[in-house]
């Protein structure tokens, strides 16, 4: 990690490029450091110009004295390498770069950008940038950036860290988090990231008690591993770190080889392996910032359902429809709780979760209080929600005061969230800062207050426990390992296979089929016949050695009339099976994010639904059958209008087996296990094929 305090807390500051003129970069860089009181030495560069508002000019980065922190270059892109030089000759600590035109704009700024990057890592400089509006540390009163940087106290506020490689990105959602009261420690860019990088800022923020939790924009991890292990520890210190990563449309990466490679696109491999280390992942601007909210004002989000107290039947039902929709459980009120809650309305208000209150609360203020207590001694509520209608200030004024005090009394451990039905309300200032001053977030849409709440749920129900099970090495040579080779490696490994074997010539075939009996099926062998059925080269319900013989012959026929170039090594020869329900399973190993296991029912419905899962490799058997049962086909795995329960529980002894491979082969690129044959609970499953494409050692 480089060394990020000369450029965080500078204790002086060059700004090359300054200017007089209102609203050019180097002028908006003076001008923030002046607002924020910025008490270190600050030094302008500009050769036209002797003095600039009082302050000296110097003609150029020569004259600096030694040493200098850091460096803001407000000057056009091609004057940059140039100035990153001389920077670096006069032993100065950092340089932000707000220019354009680098890795972005072609071969001649890719090089520029390059040789940037060098420079930085020859003198130990760190460089932000380029193509960033740079950094703003609150905490510190350091504004480095030609964005006007409003002046934070950060006394009594829950703050946050914002990384982001957008640098405009960065300024909405920190106009966002001021609009929620909370107070930001520091806001980076990261721009093209030459030479320091989103991991390297997340890891200054995780070492500073300020922080409460990381609010990231990422388009691009340019050190997954590294923010893999940073997650990690965020998680493990209670941090939150909370992602928006746009992404979602991309193409999939193309497959060398495999089925499960054109499956298993970069966003979906991302999302998978940064849930698994303890990222939330949220899907819009709103969204990040109020889970942020949540997050870092009210009580931690532990596993559970959520109740709803609100003054509507029709917002009740609403409420339902969108819980269904989102995966939010509200789970039914019983038992103890039911019978308190009884206790606590009137006769005319059923019991339900979501609770309708109607508008008794106007002349009973006290129902808030009383229907407030049994739900927050229930521990199958994780969250209780206030859907309140608004209205108009003198309603305000007889609602908000009863919650703010109920809250405040009770002193909630879980999560209490208010959510106006009316967006727009003219609700007083002091009722919202008041619910926020007792760890209440505030948000003008229930809509949002149970998407962003769901967020945190679903996180909190996570399992992170990893399998204790030890890794397998397998010897493999490089490119890719046909069928009967791949059966061969993985068999000993407890993946199961139908009954047969690998035969060179058709004598060999007719003595499997004898050992295993008919019928058989018979599939063309080489490693360049990676999908077989597309050559003929799959023949089914063969039932006698006369007829094994001819399909020998029609099998080499097929596969030489689709390409001559191929010479087979034999066929596989197995039993044929009875039916099951299809299912794909496969593996990656993909070079930045590492090893990944990929699950979901197959058949000819895989490409059209794209039923998967993304699983890591150290999931428990127990986590597995979790994640398999949230296919959108899941409900299949315990039976489906009279179909019978499905052996989910070998599945998932056989994904864990091929998860231990694949951590303990890292040569490994792919693994199709396509398809692989489900039975009814009891009767395990099969693998029908297999293939492994390697990288050589």
């Amino acid at each position: 990690m480089p060394d990020l305090s000369r450029l965080l807390t500078p204790r002086s500051v060059v700004i090359v490029g300054a200017s007089p003129t209102p609203g050019a970069l180097g002028n908006s860089v003076l001008r923030n450091l002046e607002r924020h009181g910025y008490a270190g030495d600050i030094h302008l560069i500009n050769p036209k110009r002797d003095t600039i508002d009082g302050r000296p000019c110097l003609q150029s980065i020569d004259d600096l004295p030694d040493g200098v922190d850091t460096a803001v270059l407000a000057i056009p892109g091609p004057a940059v390498l140039g100035a990153v030089q001389a920077l670096a000759r006069r032993n100065v600590g950092a340089a932000i770069i707000f220019s354009a035109g680098f890795a972005e704009g072609g071969e001649e700024g890719l090089a520029a950008q390059a040789e940037v990057a060098r420079i930085a890592a020859e003198y130990g400089m760190v460089v932000e940038g380029p193509n960033c509006l740079g950094l703003v540390n609150y905490a510190a009163g350091v504004p480095l950036t030609f964005v006007e940087a409003p002046v934070l106290d950060l006394t009594h506020k829950p703050s946050v860290g914002i990384v982001s490689q957008s640098g405009a990105m960065a300024v909405v959602l920190g106009a966002t988090l001021m609009a929620k009261d909370l107070g930001i420690t520091a806001s980076v860019s990261t721009g093209n990231e030459a030479a320091s990088g989103v991991e390297d800022y997340v890891e200054h923020l995780l070492g500073d008690p300020q922080t409460l939790a990381i609010a990231m924009i990422v388009e691009q991890f340019r050190q997954p591993a590294h923010f893999l292990k940073l997650a990690d520890r965020a998680r493990a210190a209670g941090k939150p770190i909370v992602l928006l990563h746009p992404g979602t449309s991309s193409a999939a990466r193309e497959s060398a080889a495999t089925h499960t490679g054109a499956m298993a696109g970069d966003w979906q491999l991302m999302k998978a392996k940064v849930e698994r280390a303890g990222v939330v992942l949220v899907d819009s601007l709103e969204a990040l910032g109020d889970v942020i909210d949540i997050a870092v004002r009210a009580k931690p989000v532990r596993r559970g359902g959520t109740a709803v107290l609100t003054e509507s039947g029709a917002f009740k039902a609403l409420t339902l429809d969108l819980a269904e929709a989102i995966g939010l459980d509200l789970p039914a009120m019983a038992g103890e709780t039911a019978a308190a809650m009884r206790a606590a309305v009137p006769d005319f208000i059923p019991v339900s979760n979501p609770m309708d209150l109607t508008a008794q609360a106007l002349v009973d203020p006290d129902l808030y209080r009383r229907t407030l207590i049994p739900l927050l001694a229930d521990d199958a509520y994780a969250a209780l929600v206030f859907g309140i209608i608004q209205t108009d200030a003198a309603t305000s004024a007889r609602k908000f005061p009863p919650i703010i005090d109920a809250v405040r009394a009770l002193a909630p451990d879980k999560p209490v969230i208010f959510a106006g039905l009316d967006d727009g309300a003219p609700v007083p200032g002091e009722y919202i800062a008041g619910l926020r001053a007792i760890g209440v977030p505030y948000f003008p849409s229930p809509d949002r207050a149970f998407r962003a709440l769901g967020h945190l749920l679903r996180h909190a129900a996570r399992d992170f426990t990893a399998a204790e099970a030890a890794p397998v090495t397998l010897d493999l040579p490089g490119g890719v390992i046909p069928e009967y080779r791949a059966k061969e490696l993985l068999a000993p490994v407890g993946i199961p296979f139908p009954a047969g074997g690998f035969a060179a010539d058709v004598a060999e075939a007719q003595a499997i089929a004898s050992r295993v009996g008919y019928p058989v099926a018979i599939k063309a062998q080489a490693a360049a016949l990676s999908h077989k059925s597309d050559a003929g080269g799959v023949i089914l319900n063969i039932a006698d050695d006369d007829a094994l013989a001819e399909a020998w012959e029609r099998l080499f026929a097929n596969v030489a009339a689709y390409d001559a170039s191929i010479a087979l090594d034999g066929a596989q020869v197995e039993a044929m099976g009875k039916r099951g329900v299809e299912l794909i399973v496969g593996a990656r190993n993909d070079p930045e994010w590492g090893p990944v296991i990929l699950a979901g029912f197959g058949g000819v419905t895989a490409e059209l639904l794209h039923d998967v899962r993304l699983l890591a490799v150290d999931l428990t058997p127990d986590a597995i059958v979790a994640e398999l049962r949230a296919l959108k086909q899941g409900a299949l795995f315990d039976g489906y209008r009279g179909s019978p329960a499905l052996d989910v529980e070998a599945v998932a002894v056989l994904i864990a087996g091929l998860g231990r491979v694949l951590a303990g082969s890292p040569t490994i690129r792919e693994i199709d296990l396509n398809p692989v044959v489900v039975y009814p609970k009891g009767e395990g499953v099969v693998a029908l094929d297999a293939l492994i494409l390697a990288d050589a050692e």
